[in-house]
C-alpha cells in the first residue's frame, strides 16, 4: 500500500485506516514537503529512499506498528523541521547522522524499543538558541537546534548528552539511564530484559561498553546457550528442507513468480504479525483433507487458486479456497497480504456474503486456505447461460438482483472501511437453493500473485490499465477503494443486463453486452428487446426499474454513478416480490412463489 501518492506539496493522509508497509517509491515525491501517515495501521520499516526528499519539512509517522532501525539515510532530509515516530515499535540505535538536520525543531521518538546511547556531546552545554548557524555535527549536538524533542519509554542506557539537559526532565523518562538528571527510569531488571535479552535476541547484538550488561555468565546459562544454539541450527536445517519442498495439493498447480526489484527485496522488511489471526477459527489441513475427500473433489481452479467442496465432520458442506504457491516464492508481502485478506474477510456478516468459516496456515506442508459455506446450486453464471433460460423464471432473477444489491450496500455502506469485491461478475455469485444470492471473493489472489492487474471496468471493454494492483503499488488506499466501489457499481449493473437478457457480458461473434444494451436503454419503448426470449412472462414494470438503474451504473463517468444505498432503495421501492403482487401476475404462481422464496 501507500505504493504512489500522486504529485504534491502535501500529503495529509492521518487516522485513515491505511494497512500494509510503506513503499519505497515515495522517495520519488521530489517535491513533497509534508508527510502525514500518523494514527494508521502501517507495518514493516521505515523506507531509506525517505532520506531522498530534500523539500520534505514535516514527516509523521507516528501511532503505527513500524518496526526495525530508524534508517541512517534520513539524514538526508535537509530542509525536515518535525519528525515524528512517536509510538511505534522502533528498535536499534538512534543514528547519528540526525544529527545533520540543520533545520530540525522537533524530534519524537518516545514509546518505543530504541537502545543504546543518545549520540550527542557530554563536553558543553548547550541551548537551541546558541547554535545558530553552526555547521558541525556531532550526533544531535551541537549542531541540533531542537526546541522540542521527546525520548522517553525506551530502552536507551548511558547518560544524558549535556547539550541536551535543557530538555524537561520528563523527554527521558522510562528508559536506562545512569544520570542524575534523569527521572522516572525502568527497573535494571526489566532494563536488562527488555534491552539486552529481548531486543538482543531479536534485532541485534548487545553492546559491550554498558556497565548493566558485563555481568558474568554462571555455568548454567552458558549450557542453555549452547543447548539454544544446537536447536537453533537444527531449525534451520529443517527450515531448509521444508522450503525445497512443492505445494502437494491436487491438482498441482504452480503460479508463476516474478522478479522482484532491488527495491522491493532489499529495501522493505515487512512485520508478520501472527496474533492477528489468533482470534479467528483455524483449521488443520488433515481435517480438510479428509472433509474434502483427500483434496480430489475439485469444483474450480483458476492459476492462483484450486477450490474444492467438502463435508465436515460435523455436517456442514463447505467451499475450500487453498492458495497454489510454492514456499520458496511466498515472501513476507504475500503472507502480509494473506493475513489482512483473512481477517477483512472474517468481518463479513450478512445473509447474501459467503460466510467466512476459517482458515488453514500450515508450514509442512506449506498451505494457506480459507473455508467458506458452501452455495450448492452453482453460480448465477451457469443459471444464465447453461441451464434452461425458461426454467430460471422473471421471479427468481428479481429475487437475485435485489439479494445481490443489499449485499453490495451492506459491503459498500454498512462496514467500515468498506469492502469492495475483487473481481464482481456472475461468476463470484453463487446460488443457495432456494435461490438466494451468495457473494464470494475468490479472485482477490490475483492482485498478490500479480505486480499489474486490469481494472474492472477496462477489463469489462478489454483495456489494460497500467496501474500496479499489488499492496503497495498504485493509488493511496482511500482513491483505490473508491475506485473499487465505483467499478464494484459498474460490474452489478453488467449482471443486471446477463439476468434481464440471458446474454454473455462479451463474446466474439456479438461483442460486449454494454455496448449492445446501450442503443436499447436510451429509448424507453426499445427496452423490451432487451429481455431474453426464453422467458416465458416478464413484469414491464420491473424491467423499467432494472434499465433506469442499469443505466446509471453503467455511466462512464464513475462520479455520476449512484451508491448502492440509492440503487437497492429503487429495487426494493420499485420491485414488488411480495405473494400478493406475484400472484396478481399469474394463475399458477402458486407453484413458483413456493419454489422461489
Amino acid at each position: 500500500m501507500l505504493g504512489s501518492i500522486c504529485h504534491g506539496r502535501r500529503r495529509k493522509l492521518s487516522n485513515s485506516s491505511l494497512k500494509g508497509f510503506i513503499a519505497p517509491e515515495l522517495g520519488r515525491l521530489s517535491f513533497l514537503q509534508e508527510l502525514y501517515l500518523d494514527h494508521n495501521l502501517l507495518f514493516g520499516t521505515i523506507p531509506k529512499l525517505i532520506g531522498s526528499l530534500k523539500n520534505l519539512r514535516v514527516l509523521d509517522l507516528s501511532v503505527n506498528r513500524l518496526t526495525g532501525p530508524i534508517p541512517s539515510e534520513l539524514g538526508g532530509l535537509s530542509s525536515v523541521s518535525i519528525v515524528n515516530f512517536h509510538s511505534n515499535g522502533l528498535t536499534g540505535n538512534i543514528p547519528s547522522e540526525l544529527g545533520k538536520l540543520q533545520n530540525l525543531v522537533e524530534l519524537r521518538l518516545d514509546r518505543n524499543r530504541l537502545k543504546g546511547s543518545i549520540p550527542g556531546s557530554n563536553t558543553a552545554s548547550f541551548s537551541p538558541a546558541s547554535n545558530i548557524g553552526s555547521t558541525a555535527h556531532n550526533g544531535l549536538c551541537p549542531s541540533s537546534r531542537l526546541y522540542v524533542a521527546d525520548f522517553s519509554y525506551n530502552f536507551l542506557v548511558g547518560k544524558i548528552p549535556s547539550c541536551l539537559k535543557y530538555l524537561p526532565r520528563s523527554s527521558f523518562q522510562g528508559n536506562c539511564f545512569q544520570d542524575e538528571y534523569s527521572v522516572q527510569q525502568r527497573p535494571l531488571q526489566i532494563c536488562t530484559s527488555g534491552s539486552t535479552g529481548q531486543q538482543g535476541v531479536i534485532y541485534g547484538s548487545k553492546h559491550p561498553g554498558h556497565k548493566h550488561e558485563k555481568m558474568e555468565q554462571p555455568i548454567w546459562l552458558l549450557a542453555l546457550e549452547i543447548a539454544t544454539g544446537v536447536l537453533l541450527v537444527v531449525f534451520v536445517i529443517t527450515g531448509i528442507v521444508t522450503a525445497s519442498r512443492s505445494c502437494k495439493l491436487k491438482p498441482s498447480i504452480r503460479i508463476s513468480s516474478w522478479n522482484r526489484s532491488k527495491s522491493w527485496s532489499d529495501e522493505i522488511t515487512v512485520l508478520i504479525d501472527s496474533d492477528m489471526l489468533k482470534s479467528l477459527p483455524k483449521l488443520s489441513r488433515q481435517e480438510l483433507e479428509v472433509a474434502c475427500e483427500d483434496f480430489s473433489n475439485i469444483i474450480g481452479s483458476t492459476p492462483e487458486t484450486v477450490v474444492y467442496k467438502g463435508t465436515m465432520k460435523d455436517g456442514p458442506e463447505v467451499s475450500v479456497i487453498s492458495l497454489c504457491a510454492f514456499e520458496g516464492h511466498w515472501t513476507s508481502h504475500h503472507e502480509l497480504f494473506y493475513q489482512n485478506k483473512v481477517i477483512d474477510l472474517a468481518r463479513l456478516n450478512h445473509e447474501n456474503i459467503a460466510k467466512f468459516l476459517g482458515y488453514c496456515r500450515e508450514s509442512d506442508p506449506f498451505s494457506r486456505m480459507l473455508v467458506f459455506e458452501y452455495a450448492p446450486n452453482g453460480t448465477l453464471f451457469e443459471h444464465l447461460h447453461y441451464g434452461e433460460g425458461g426454467q430460471f423464471s422473471w421471479l427468481r432473477r428479481m429475487k437475485i438482483a435485489i439479494g445481490i444489491a443489499q449485499g453490495l450496500r451492506y459491503l459498500h455502506t454498512e462496514l467500515q472501511p468498506p469492502f469492495a469485491i475483487s473481481e464482481l461478475n456472475s461468476n463470484s455469485v453463487y446460488v443457495t437453493e432456494d435461490f438466494t444470492p451468495k457473494l464470494v471473493d475468490f479472485e482477490c489472489w490475483k492482485m498478490m500473485f500479480s505486480r499489474h492487474s486490469i481494472s474492472r471496468d477496462e477489463k469489462a471493454r478489454g483495456h489494460l490499465n497500467s496501474k500496479s494492483s499489488f499492496p503497495g503499488h498504485g493509488d493511496s488506499a482511500a482513491d483505490r477503494q473508491a475506485d473499487d466501489i465505483q467499478a464494484n457499481t459498474f460490474a452489478f449493473g453488467v449482471i443486471l443486463l446477463e439476468i434481464i437478457s440471458g446474454r454473455l457480458p462479451y463474446c466474439k461473434d456479438k461483442g460486449y453486452l454494454v455496448d449492445w444494451a446501450s442503443k436499447y436503454l436510451q429509448q424507453a419503448e426499445e427496452i423490451g428487446k432487451l429481455v431474453d426470449p426464453e422467458l416465458g412472462s416478464v413484469r414491464s414494470e420491473d424491467l423499467a426499474v432494472l434499465c433506469s438503474v442499469v443505466s446509471r451504473c453503467i455511466d462512464p463517468d464513475p462520479s455520476k454513478r449512484p451508491s448502492m444505498q440509492i440503487i437497492t432503495g429503487v429495487l426494493e421501492n420499485g420491485i414488488d416480490l411480495s405473494a400478493a403482487a406475484i400472484l396478481k401476475e399469474s394463475s399458477l404462481a402458486w407453484a413458483e412463489l413456493a419454489l422461489a422464496l
